[in-house]
């Protein structure tokens, strides 16, 4: 048996994402989420859900199907209902939004062009930085781990992103993935000398592993610990296979104080999935 499942397609930075509009209970998203997501039907890297927000500030609540929180996920929905509200090219709206995986509003700011959105979301602070050498698979490597409420990033600085590198990636995200028990895993491979990350992203509960090709809440956590490892603003354009995001990270008297995202938002589809039930 066959069911119809309402979807939106957005191209950020080529992090594909499908939002569903749905009434279904949230014990059937993991199941939604893994059908619509496969090459064998709309195909993208992540699945939200729009819901009714619970509190009135917020223009709409977005579940991620891992319930985890999703920087790029927020620019979608927030392009999604500046153009329902019929926001003209030039013009700016701002939106805030209720988000899995944060217990904050998060603010969203939406800039119309001729054929996209240009979105800048505030993002949650983590919880804590900190910088860790551990021994694994043999060697030494350096960590900084990013903490946030309910998932956790991992910037590793490197020289290349090659098939070594990024399997040794895949595995500490797995590993990490069943010992912290957390909704979201993110290792974060960083060329500091030109500014390039590779975004790596684990999700227990789908059993989600995906390269991303733009990784807003990577972007995010990576300028954290730059403002963080520098004590100062930082304003930087980080280049990810898709494309480049901008992060502004404040830092005052070594504490992080703010968290930017900015970067361009496309609607690519519209229409019906239809999945097994």
């Amino acid at each position: 048996m066959k069911q119809g499942i309402e979807f939106i397609k957005f191209n950020p930075t080529q992090n594909m994402t499908i939002l569903v509009e749905t009434n279904d209970p949230i014990g059937e998203y993991k199941h939604i989420a893994e059908k619509i997501m496969s090459y064998d039907s709309v195909y993208a890297e992540q699945v939200g859900f729009i819901e009714k927000p619970l509190n009135r500030q917020a223009a709409a609540h977005l579940e991620m199907a891992g319930g985890e929180f999703c920087g790029n996920a927020c620019m979608a929905l927030a392009a999604l209902i500046a153009s329902e509200k019929g926001l003209r090219p030039t013009e700016l709206m701002e939106i805030v939004l209720e988000v899995s995986g944060t217990d904050n509003l998060v603010m969203c700011q939406v800039e119309r062009t001729l054929d996209e959105f240009h979105c800048q979301v505030t993002m949650p602070l983590p919880k804590q930085i900190e910088q860790k050498i551990v021994k694994y698979d043999g060697s030494e490597m350096n960590l900084i781990i990013v903490r946030y409420q309910e998932f956790i990033h991992i910037v590793i600085e490197v020289d290349d992103f090659n098939k070594i590198v990024r399997e040794k990636a895949q595995s500490l995200a797995k590993l990490l993935g069943v010992t912290l028990g957390t909704n979201l895993i993110g290792i974060l491979l960083y060329k500091s000398n030109t500014s390039e990350l590779a975004p790596l992203i684990f999700v227990p509960d789908l059993d989600s592993m995906i390269w991303e090709r733009g990784c807003g809440s990577g972007t995010a956590s990576l300028g954290a610990y730059l403002a963080w490892k520098n004590k100062k603003e930082i304003v930087a354009k980080i280049k990810q296979p898709g494309g480049t995001i901008q992060v502004i990270a404040t830092c005052e008297e070594e504490k992080l104080t703010s968290l930017k995202i900015e970067g361009s938002v496309s609607i690519v589809a519209r229409g019906k999935a239809f999945i097994d039930v």
